[in-house]
Protein backbone atom coordinates (compact mmCIF):
# COMPACT_ATOMS: atom_id res chain seq x y z
CA UNK A 1 0.00 0.00 0.00
CA UNK A 2 1.23 3.49 -0.80
CA UNK A 3 2.34 5.23 2.38
CA UNK A 4 0.20 8.26 1.60
CA UNK A 5 -2.91 6.10 1.46
CA UNK A 6 -1.96 4.26 4.66
CA UNK A 7 -1.58 7.47 6.63
CA UNK A 8 -4.48 9.34 5.09
CA UNK A 9 -4.43 12.66 3.25
CA UNK A 10 -1.32 14.72 3.71
CA UNK A 11 -1.70 17.92 5.69
CA UNK A 12 -0.11 21.20 4.63
CA UNK A 13 3.45 21.80 5.77
CA UNK A 14 3.39 22.54 9.49
CA UNK A 15 3.88 26.17 10.40
CA UNK A 16 2.76 26.14 14.00
CA UNK A 17 3.47 22.81 15.68
CA UNK A 18 2.22 24.19 19.02
CA UNK A 19 -1.26 24.72 17.59
CA UNK A 20 -1.26 21.21 16.14
CA UNK A 21 -0.17 19.71 19.46
CA UNK A 22 -2.90 21.64 21.28
CA UNK A 23 -5.59 20.24 18.96
CA UNK A 24 -4.25 16.71 19.43
CA UNK A 25 -4.17 17.21 23.19
CA UNK A 26 -7.81 18.35 23.26
CA UNK A 27 -8.92 15.23 21.37
CA UNK A 28 -6.93 12.89 23.59
CA UNK A 29 -8.14 14.63 26.76
CA UNK A 30 -11.66 13.78 25.64
CA UNK A 31 -10.66 10.17 25.00
CA UNK A 32 -8.61 9.61 28.18
CA UNK A 33 -10.05 12.23 30.53
CA UNK A 34 -11.80 9.58 32.61
CA UNK A 35 -8.46 7.87 33.26
CA UNK A 36 -5.75 10.54 33.31
CA UNK A 37 -5.38 14.15 34.36
CA UNK A 38 -5.11 16.91 31.81
CA UNK A 39 -1.43 17.33 32.75
CA UNK A 40 -0.65 13.67 32.04
CA UNK A 41 -2.25 13.79 28.61
CA UNK A 42 -0.46 17.02 27.76
CA UNK A 43 2.91 15.67 28.85
CA UNK A 44 2.53 12.54 26.72
CA UNK A 45 1.49 14.48 23.64
CA UNK A 46 4.40 16.87 24.12
CA UNK A 47 6.83 13.99 24.54
CA UNK A 48 5.54 12.19 21.44
CA UNK A 49 5.84 15.39 19.43
CA UNK A 50 9.41 15.83 20.63
CA UNK A 51 10.35 12.24 19.79
CA UNK A 52 8.88 12.39 16.29
CA UNK A 53 9.56 15.96 15.17
CA UNK A 54 13.27 15.36 14.61
CA UNK A 55 12.50 12.71 11.99
CA UNK A 56 12.06 14.95 8.96
CA UNK A 57 10.79 12.27 6.58
CA UNK A 58 7.57 12.03 8.55
CA UNK A 59 6.86 15.43 6.97
CA UNK A 60 3.26 16.43 6.46
CA UNK A 61 1.95 13.27 8.15
CA UNK A 62 3.52 14.29 11.45
CA UNK A 63 0.25 15.36 13.18
CA UNK A 64 -1.37 11.99 12.40
CA UNK A 65 1.62 10.11 13.75
CA UNK A 66 1.95 12.22 16.89
CA UNK A 67 -1.69 11.55 17.73
CA UNK A 68 -1.44 7.85 16.93
CA UNK A 69 1.76 7.47 18.98
CA UNK A 70 0.34 9.35 21.96
CA UNK A 71 -2.90 7.37 21.79
CA UNK A 72 -0.96 4.08 21.81
CA UNK A 73 1.24 5.16 24.72
CA UNK A 74 -1.66 6.44 26.83
CA UNK A 75 -3.60 3.24 26.13
CA UNK A 76 -0.58 1.16 27.19
CA UNK A 77 -0.14 3.28 30.32
CA UNK A 78 -3.77 2.77 31.28
CA UNK A 79 -3.41 -0.99 30.86
CA UNK A 80 -0.07 -1.22 32.67
CA UNK A 81 -1.42 0.85 35.56
CA UNK A 82 -4.51 -1.32 35.93
CA UNK A 83 -6.77 1.61 35.07
CA UNK A 84 -8.25 -0.08 31.98
CA UNK A 85 -9.34 -3.68 31.51
CA UNK A 86 -6.98 -6.09 29.79
CA UNK A 87 -9.24 -8.63 28.08
CA UNK A 88 -6.53 -10.21 25.89
CA UNK A 89 -2.75 -10.81 26.14
CA UNK A 90 -0.34 -8.17 24.80
CA UNK A 91 2.84 -8.83 22.82
CA UNK A 92 5.60 -6.34 22.04
CA UNK A 93 8.10 -6.98 19.24
CA UNK A 94 11.38 -5.07 19.49
CA UNK A 95 14.28 -4.71 17.07
CA UNK A 96 16.84 -1.98 16.55
CA UNK A 97 15.18 0.25 13.95
CA UNK A 98 11.56 -0.94 14.17
CA UNK A 99 11.74 -0.93 10.39
CA UNK A 100 12.35 -4.59 9.60
CA UNK A 101 11.85 -7.72 11.68
CA UNK A 102 9.68 -6.23 14.43
CA UNK A 103 7.30 -4.65 11.91
CA UNK A 104 7.14 -7.88 9.93
CA UNK A 105 6.48 -9.87 13.10
CA UNK A 106 3.74 -7.50 14.24
CA UNK A 107 1.95 -7.69 10.89
CA UNK A 108 2.18 -11.48 10.84
CA UNK A 109 0.82 -11.72 14.38
CA UNK A 110 -2.07 -9.41 13.53
CA UNK A 111 -2.94 -11.82 10.73
CA UNK A 112 -2.63 -14.89 12.94
CA UNK A 113 -4.25 -13.55 16.09
CA UNK A 114 -6.95 -11.25 14.80
CA UNK A 115 -8.26 -9.51 17.90
CA UNK A 116 -7.20 -12.25 20.32
CA UNK A 117 -3.85 -10.55 21.06
CA UNK A 118 -2.88 -6.88 21.27
CA UNK A 119 0.26 -6.42 19.17
CA UNK A 120 2.78 -3.58 19.35
CA UNK A 121 6.28 -2.99 18.01
CA UNK A 122 9.12 -0.60 18.79
CA UNK A 123 12.82 0.01 18.18
CA UNK A 124 15.84 0.90 20.27
CA UNK A 125 17.08 3.26 17.52
CA UNK A 126 14.06 3.86 15.26
CA UNK A 127 14.67 4.29 11.55
CA UNK A 128 12.95 6.74 9.24
CA UNK A 129 10.67 4.38 7.36
CA UNK A 130 9.62 0.74 7.17
CA UNK A 131 11.97 -1.32 5.04
CA UNK A 132 10.93 -1.95 1.42
CA UNK A 133 11.73 -5.65 1.88
CA UNK A 134 9.15 -5.85 4.68
CA UNK A 135 6.56 -4.29 2.40
CA UNK A 136 7.46 -6.82 -0.32
CA UNK A 137 7.33 -9.79 2.07
CA UNK A 138 3.91 -8.75 3.31
CA UNK A 139 2.63 -8.02 -0.19
CA UNK A 140 3.41 -11.67 -1.03
CA UNK A 141 0.74 -12.58 1.52
CA UNK A 142 -1.73 -9.89 0.51
CA UNK A 143 -0.85 -7.84 3.60
CA UNK A 144 0.56 -4.37 4.21
CA UNK A 145 1.85 -2.37 7.17
CA UNK A 146 -1.17 -0.10 7.25
CA UNK A 147 -0.44 3.08 9.15
CA UNK A 148 2.53 1.71 11.09
CA UNK A 149 5.80 3.62 11.36
CA UNK A 150 9.11 3.20 13.24
CA UNK A 151 8.82 4.38 16.84
CA UNK A 152 10.98 4.21 19.96
CA UNK A 153 10.65 1.86 22.90
CA UNK A 154 8.85 3.58 25.77
CA UNK A 155 8.47 2.29 29.35
CA UNK A 156 4.68 2.07 29.44
CA UNK A 157 4.55 -0.05 26.27
CA UNK A 158 7.01 -2.53 27.80
CA UNK A 159 5.07 -2.52 31.07
CA UNK A 160 1.78 -3.28 29.30
CA UNK A 161 3.19 -6.30 27.45
CA UNK A 162 2.79 -9.85 28.72
CA UNK A 163 5.48 -11.06 26.32
CA UNK A 164 8.37 -9.03 24.89
CA UNK A 165 9.99 -10.58 21.81
CA UNK A 166 13.41 -9.16 20.99
CA UNK A 167 14.82 -9.53 17.48
CA UNK A 168 18.42 -8.43 17.39
CA UNK A 169 18.32 -5.37 19.64
CA UNK A 170 20.64 -6.77 22.29
CA UNK A 171 20.11 -5.40 25.80
CA UNK A 172 18.44 -2.17 24.67
CA UNK A 173 14.95 -3.19 25.81
CA UNK A 174 14.16 -2.29 29.45
CA UNK A 175 13.79 -5.35 31.66
CA UNK A 176 10.80 -5.08 33.98
CA UNK A 177 9.70 -7.61 36.59
CA UNK A 178 6.72 -9.72 35.67
CA UNK A 179 7.33 -9.52 31.93
CA UNK A 180 8.26 -12.57 29.91
CA UNK A 181 11.20 -11.91 27.58
CA UNK A 182 12.04 -14.11 24.60
CA UNK A 183 14.82 -13.57 22.08
CA UNK A 184 14.29 -14.82 18.56
CA UNK A 185 17.69 -14.90 16.89
CA UNK A 186 16.83 -14.28 13.25
CA UNK A 187 19.04 -12.49 10.71
CA UNK A 188 18.55 -8.84 9.84
CA UNK A 189 16.51 -8.53 6.64
CA UNK A 190 18.65 -5.75 5.18
CA UNK A 191 21.03 -7.03 2.56
CA UNK A 192 19.27 -10.37 2.12
CA UNK A 193 18.07 -11.47 -1.29
CA UNK A 194 14.30 -11.84 -1.51
CA UNK A 195 14.25 -15.65 -1.38
CA UNK A 196 16.37 -15.71 1.79
CA UNK A 197 14.21 -12.97 3.30
CA UNK A 198 11.12 -15.06 2.54
CA UNK A 199 12.68 -17.99 4.42
CA UNK A 200 13.22 -15.72 7.44
CA UNK A 201 9.61 -14.53 7.17
CA UNK A 202 8.30 -18.10 7.07
CA UNK A 203 10.38 -19.10 10.11
CA UNK A 204 9.07 -16.05 11.94
CA UNK A 205 5.50 -16.88 10.96
CA UNK A 206 5.85 -20.43 12.33
CA UNK A 207 7.09 -19.12 15.67
CA UNK A 208 4.27 -16.59 15.77
CA UNK A 209 1.67 -19.26 15.07
CA UNK A 210 3.03 -21.28 18.02
CA UNK A 211 2.99 -18.21 20.29
CA UNK A 212 -0.55 -17.25 19.34
CA UNK A 213 -1.72 -20.79 20.03
CA UNK A 214 0.06 -20.81 23.40
CA UNK A 215 -1.38 -17.45 24.47
CA UNK A 216 -4.94 -18.21 23.39
CA UNK A 217 -4.89 -21.65 25.02
CA UNK A 218 -3.53 -20.19 28.26
CA UNK A 219 -6.26 -17.55 28.24
CA UNK A 220 -8.89 -20.21 27.65
CA UNK A 221 -7.60 -22.27 30.58
CA UNK A 222 -7.54 -19.18 32.81
CA UNK A 223 -11.10 -18.35 31.81
CA UNK A 224 -12.31 -21.89 32.47
CA UNK A 225 -10.72 -21.88 35.93
CA UNK A 226 -12.26 -18.53 36.80
CA UNK A 227 -8.93 -16.69 37.07
CA UNK A 228 -9.39 -12.95 36.73
CA UNK A 229 -13.14 -13.06 37.35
Amino acid sequence: MDERNALGPATPQLRDIDAVVERITRRLRTRFGHVFSQETVESYVDDCALLLRCRARLGTHLPVLIERFADQRLGALATASGLSPKPVPEVLFVCTENAGRSQLAAALMHRRAGGSVVVRSAGSEPGLDISPVVRALLADLGLDVGGEFPKPITPEVVAAADVVITLGCGDACPVLPGRRYVNWDLPDLSGLDLETARAVRDTLDTRIADLVRELTEARSVAGDSGIGR
